[in-house]
């Protein structure tokens, strides 16, 4: 029995537990039917079964040892992989500009921080990945505990997970990468190769690309190491069952040959467009994320103009490049709107 199932299911029982609206009484009546698939862990409807299962399955779909479902964004992944292979003293490699996240989940392990920095090009304005042999040196100056690294990062540029995972396990390091903004990649060959197959630890945000509602996001591990007491350590023991079934939803469809086509005509109608923006430069791995730069304007100038003479609001910009982020919910239409650009 799937979640989505366990919250449709009839309940003719009396409940005098939590959630106490009992899928009745609604506060905001436009979420009523949330508030209908609301539900406890009761016996009535039994609801921790279903979820194990589904995450079950999504560690088949990915092909890891286990994933676990998050409702509390990335955030709590990283910060349970931490948790989970580090401890007081540990030494830890951060970059020196990664979320926050990251250093805090060394603050609560009691590891020790050691930042590194990444190289940045002044041409786009963005950080770029390291080569492997940077980490290779990095690892052996320090013997840390455990590395994390954000690929993509937030302008989808990818670091060589793949090697540089051969370099960790080679020197009993934990390879933790943040994929948050790569949720995608595991569904299509026309992205860049996902890092689940390689890190230790995992965690991709559904909520950023993948069509899922925030925070929705996924951990997973390819370790000995279960990250389930690290979880229960900084997760609510009231978890949202409706938010748990859209992310067993969410990756079904990623998984569905109506996902997969979906993302596959998104990359193809985006390499079109910028096909015929000859105006202008592109840039990065991940053509999902729309950098882009034109010559004579600086990345902000171009944002305004984006947003006041075409209405496009953009994710980011810097003073060299503006980029786009798209995803699931990323329409023909609203690529199409982007050929006006070719007038700049």
């Amino acid at each position: 029995m799937s979640i989505i199932s366990v919250l449709k299911k009839k309940n003719k029982k009396t409940l005098f537990t939590t959630p106490s609206h009992n899928g009745n009484y609604c506060i905001f009546h436009k979420f009523y039917q949330w508030y209908r698939r609301d539900i406890s862990e009761v016996d009535a409807y039994n609801p921790q079964a279903a979820l194990e299962k589904a995450e079950k399955e999504a560690a088949k779909i990915y092909g890891v040892n286990s994933t676990h479902f998050l409702t509390n964004g990335s955030t709590s992944g990283i910060i349970a992989a931490v948790l989970s292979c580090c401890k007081k003293g540990d030494k830890v490699l951060v970059w020196s500009n990664a979320h926050q996240c990251h250093k805090n989940a060394c603050i609560l392990a009691g590891a020790d921080i050691l930042e590194y920095n990444l190289p940045y090009n002044t041409n786009w304005g963005v950080f770029e990945p390291a080569k492997p042999d940077f980490y290779a040196q990095l690892i052996k100056e320090n013997m840390p505990k455990a590395l994390i690294i954000t690929s993509p990062s937030y302008e989808g540029l990818v670091s060589d997970i793949k090697e540089i995972s051969s370099i960790c396990k080679k020197n009993n390091v934990y390879l933790i990468v943040d994929e948050a903004h790569g949720a995608l990649y595991p569904f299509s060959d026309l992205l860049p190769e996902s890092a689940v197959k390689y890190a230790d630890f995992t965690v991709q945000s559904l909520h950023k690309t993948a069509g899922g509602i925030n925070p929705t996001a996924l951990l997973h591990c390819n370790c000995s190491i279960t990250p389930k007491t690290a979880l229960k350590l900084i997760t609510t023991t009231s978890p949202s069952y409706p938010m748990m079934a859209t992310i067993e939803a969410n990756i079904k469809y990623l998984n569905s040959s109506k996902g997969r086509k979906k993302i596959h005509e998104l990359i193809t109608e985006i390499n079109a467009v910028k096909t015929k923006l000859t105006n202008l430069q592109f840039y990065g791995d991940d053509p999902s994320k729309i950098l882009f730069k034109k010559e004579g304007m600086s990345g902000y100038d171009l944002s305004r103009v984006l947003f006041n003479k075409y209405n496009i609001e953009d994710e980011r910009a810097n003073e060299k490049s503006v980029m786009l982020l798209t995803g699931i919910g990323t329409t023909k239409k609203m690529l199409e709107k982007l050929n006006y650009l070719i007038r700049l």
